[in-house]
């Protein structure tokens, strides 16, 4: 796959930078260069390669999944302008 000028000003409009029209060429080089570095990579051979989580193997630290009301419920509305049975009330803005 290949860049063109105007992919780079799409891409550049889409992620809101302003690109100035002196650096399209050389942005249009770097944005191919990457493209050609994802390419080399989908061409590495990954079977049997277990996903890592660090670079020294060791367990992953899980918890218990619960689900709670994370027991505060009090202190969580504490600074709300306004709340009611720990709740917070807002303004309606749908009707």
């Amino acid at each position: 796959m290949s860049v063109d000028a105007v992919t780079v000003r799409k891409i550049a409009h889409l992620a809101r930078i302003k690109v100035n029209d002196a650096d399209v060429p050389h942005l249009q080089q770097e944005l191919n260069a990457i493209l050609t570095f994802v390419e080399q990579l989908s061409a590495v051979d990954i079977e049997g390669v277990e996903p890592l989580t660090s670079v020294m193997p060791m367990p992953m630290a899980k918890r218990e999944d619960v689900v709670t009301d994370g027991g505060i419920p009090d202190a969580i509305v504490a600074n709300a302008p306004v709340s009611e049975d720990r709740f917070f009330v807002v303004p309606k803005v749908v009707e």
